[in-house]
């Protein structure tokens, strides 16, 4: 008897995949190996073997990805500054490439001919899956059970009574909750009120990862990090690795209110969506290390800087990761951190980050120059010739039009 093709699936634990896995088996004959990636995501992952063993599937890969995560995928954006429409900080959109790289390996490891997600048709990360599987393994069919003609369940009522005709008993109940998406550096929250745009989020329900800046602490906190080269080293004088800087960050961000931003955002496939993101200690990381940049940068670069950091926003939320333009974006952003070394210091309190302070060896602030006092490297004077050429223009273009008025 031939052996069965073999579909990777990416597996969560939770229903939709869940019931994915007899869905397969049943319209594509396909033996189903799961694969949970976990980026930091901290949810129970105990019992989930079994879980998938008991609904068809011959193994579970459980892949702990969270320094790669980190190293390869958010400190490129930290150091770009890279947020998208303003507000997002890219906390899913960083995520996908990680695992869709994971998958394709495991894919390779297993010998697949297909890789199966289950993420729905109108969001964003069917787009980034699939690119990212696209750029990795052209040659691998993909499934998008939601997409499928195949698939005919619609809410979580029919999904559960799907299992349970499939002899499944499953630790979920029909209940609605809001729909969300964590790792290690944020949780994304939307559905129930926050589906009425005029709904005020009920934050007191909603937060996972901290309080609201109302029930942060009456106190404030100071905080103080070092970069080297634009990686960011130690918090409070302890050095660490990236990931646990950032379950560090979280922690102060989450206890002081940091960093959640409630945003009407414009997905890829052309909708506007409403969601609620919590990012503590990703808010506080973009913080401390934009506070140090403004000392070493020089203005040119700072400005180009900031163009390229929102090229790459857009590029990431629309998972184009795999791509020349990422690769080159980030080559930019990678030697402008060369210099970027020093120490900042800020306070957190009720919402904020208040800037107390930031040196470093590199840092082009000039006292004497800066100072109201004249120095050797500047005479007041020299401005008066500057200022003539730099508005010329200007001038010319006044006088012309005082003579075409006559």
């Amino acid at each position: 008897m031939a052996e069965k093709e073999k579909v990777i699936l990416a597996y969560s634990g939770g229903l939709d995949t869940t019931v994915i896995i007899p869905w397969l088996k049943e319209n594509y004959d396909y033996e189903v190996v799961c694969v949970c990636i976990d980026c930091g995501q901290g949810e129970e992952l105990t019992g989930l073997d079994e879980r998938a063993k008991s609904c068809g599937a011959s193994k579970l890969y459980i892949e702990d990805v969270t320094d790669e995560f980190c190293d390869e995928y958010v400190l490129p954006c930290v150091q770009a500054h890279a947020v998208y429409e303003n507000k997002y900080l890219l906390g899913t959109s960083m995520a996908r490439p990680v695992i869709a790289k994971r998958l394709v390996e495991i894919a390779r490891k297993e010998n697949a001919s297909a890789i199966c997600h289950g993420a729905t048709g109108k969001g964003n990360d069917q787009i980034r899956f699939e690119l990212g599987i696209k750029a990795l393994a052209p040659d691998l069919k993909i499934i998008a059970a939601w997409r499928d003609p195949k698939w005919t369940m619609q809410s979580r009522e029919e999904e559960i009574a799907y299992a349970r005709a499939h002899g499944i008993t499953l630790p979920f109940s029909a209940e609605n909750s809001y729909s969300r998406d964590r790792n290690l550096w944020h949780i994304s929250h939307e559905g129930l009120e926050l589906e009425d745009p005029a709904s005020e989020p009920d934050y007191d329900k909603l937060l996972v990862l901290g309080v609201s800046p109302e029930k942060a602490p009456e106190e404030g906190e100071y905080v103080s990090m070092t970069f080297e080269k634009g990686v960011p080293v130690s918090v409070n004088g302890k050095k660490m690795k990236l990931s646990d800087i950032i379950r560090t960050l979280n922690e102060l961000g989450g206890k002081h209110g940091i960093g959640i931003i409630d945003i009407v955002e414009n997905r890829v496939v052309g909708m506007k969506s409403r969601g609620v993101y919590e990012t503590p200690g990703g808010t506080i990381l973009y913080a401390a290390h934009e506070q140090l940049e403004e000392l070493i940068l020089d203005r040119e670069t700072l400005r180009v800087k900031r163009k390229i950091g929102e090229e790459l926003a857009q590029t990431v939320y629309e998972g184009k990761w795999f791509t020349p333009l990422r690769e080159a974006l980030c080559a930019f952003i990678t030697s402008t951190q060369e210099y970027v070394t020093g120490e900042v210091k800020f306070k957190l309190y009720k919402g904020n980050i208040i800037k107390a302070g930031e040196s470093s060896p590199y840092s082009l602030y000039n006292e004497s120059i800066a100072s109201f006092t004249t120095g050797d490297l500047y005479d007041h004077h020299d401005a008066e010739g500057f200022i003539t050429l730099f508005g010329l223009s200007t001038k010319v273009r006044a006088m012309k039009m005082q003579e075409a008025d006559k």
